[in-house]
């Protein structure tokens, strides 16, 4: 019943001093307004909670509640805006994305939209970055997942899950969360892991970026990653992350099987970390790790090596790194086209150059995923090293679009 759900999140959400409930609500008592407020839905039953929390309705809201793409970022809605729009959630079943970014709503905001995504099953994607939520806020959504692990096992004793958790996406980045803030995050992701390898879940992208949770959400993280196989994608940029948390971290990708993209620039990496994150890599037969993007560190002539030794296993994987320490001084080595060695091959061997393409893509799009080109190229007969494979790509992606276009 919708009303019972609005007064359970109603009564928990710092209710307002003249929202006061002694019973559940009653559809048949309409003569008492405060008990028919949560018989309310949709435009009205929005309306009425921004009277009760003391804010300015938002048109846009009213306009496409009934859309599955509510964008809401930049709106400037703060705690008490991000309560009515709670509220009125908890009965809505059209928005599957919901959008929040930069808008203050702080830990008390956060903790509104817990107790409504409790109720409510249908939000799949829900970006909350730059909300200054701090460690209150990670804990808040730390127990959401925490709590119903137990509620999960209550669940599946009796034959089923309510379907209350398809988040696909979640962004949490820009919110200034402390080691103790991202450990409790690391925590979490280990909790979804339980609950997605269970029920069959779908949480494939995180982006925990400018956090500055530092070595010890690193530390949870790589705890995590032993158990996650839905994880796909992990931005962990600009969170205070040495060489010890890469250690940490390359723990959990030892044994993780599933992610494909690391996202570590801007950490106070050096050389020692880089290494620790590809031989990670190198001791994982089972790794599918397309990309880890430490942009900023300077590597040398050892992590090369290193690098080519991997890709000689893992030839879909690419390291983006800041460049090569003494490089500079030395005169560049001067390394043939590798669009004209391709070429040269196929003059020789009497070959089209579209063909040779065709042959890569799979499902006829004229588009080739750069892990299965690199991959792909790896096995080929020409002469390319992983530098020069390296640079083809980025000349048939210039807009790193994940896809090489041949047409």
């Amino acid at each position: 019943d919708s009303s019972i759900l609005v007064y359970s999140v109603i009564q928990t959400i710092s209710p307002l001093p003249h929202l006061k409930y002694t019973t559940k609500p009653s559809q048949t008592d309409s003569k008492d307004p405060e008990r028919s407020f949560a018989t309310m839905k949709g435009a009205e039953l929005y309306l009425e909670a921004c009277k009760l929390v003391g804010v300015m309705p938002v048109s846009y809201f009213l306009r496409n509640m009934e859309e599955p793409y509510m964008n809401l970022n930049h709106h400037g809605l703060g705690p008490h805006g991000a309560k009515a729009i709670a509220i009125t959630l908890v009965s809505n079943t059209t928005i599957t994305h919901l959008e929040l970014e930069d808008n203050w709503i702080l830990a008390e905001g956060v903790t509104c939209l817990v107790q409504m995504l409790r109720e409510n099953c249908y939000i799949q994607e829900l970006n909350i970055s730059n909300n200054h939520i701090g460690i209150e806020g990670a804990e808040a959504i730390s127990r959401m997942f925490l709590d119903n692990i137990s509620s999960l096992r209550a669940v599946q004793l009796s034959g089923g899950l309510g379907g209350n958790y398809r988040v696909k996406e979640l962004d949490l980045s820009h919110n200034e969360f402390s080691e103790k803030g991202g450990e409790h995050l690391g925590q979490m992701l280990v909790v979804i892991s339980l609950l997605f390898l269970e029920v069959n879940g779908t949480l494939k992208i995180l982006d925990l970026s400018w956090n500055g949770f530092g070595n010890e959400g690193a530390l949870a993280l790589g705890e995590a990653l032993k158990l996650n196989n839905i994880l796909v994608q992990l931005d962990i940029s600009r969170n205070h992350i040495n060489n010890e948390g890469a250690g940490k971290l390359a723990k959990g990708l030892e044994v993780n099987g599933n992610l494909k993209i690391l996202k570590l620039s801007h950490n106070p990496l050096t050389v020692d970390g880089a290494v620790a994150l590809v031989t990670s890599i190198k001791k994982n037969p089972k790794s599918k790790m397309e990309e880890i993007n430490i942009s900023n560190v300077l590597v040398n002539g050892s992590f090369l090596k290193l690098l080519d030794v991997v890709c000689q296993v893992h030839p879909e994987l690419d390291v983006i790194y800041g460049g090569v320490r003494g490089f500079i001084s030395k005169k560049p080595e001067q390394r043939p086209d590798p669009m004209k060695l391709i070429q040269n091959y196929l003059d020789e061997h009497k070959l089209r150059l579209w063909d040779f393409f065709r042959n890569m893509d799979k499902n006829g799009s004229m588009k080739i995923p750069v892990a299965e080109f690199r991959k792909a190229m790896m096995m080929q007969v020409i002469p390319l090293d992983r530098a020069q494979i390296g640079e083809l790509v980025h000349k048939l992606d210039r807009h790193r679009t994940g896809m090489v276009d041949y047409r």
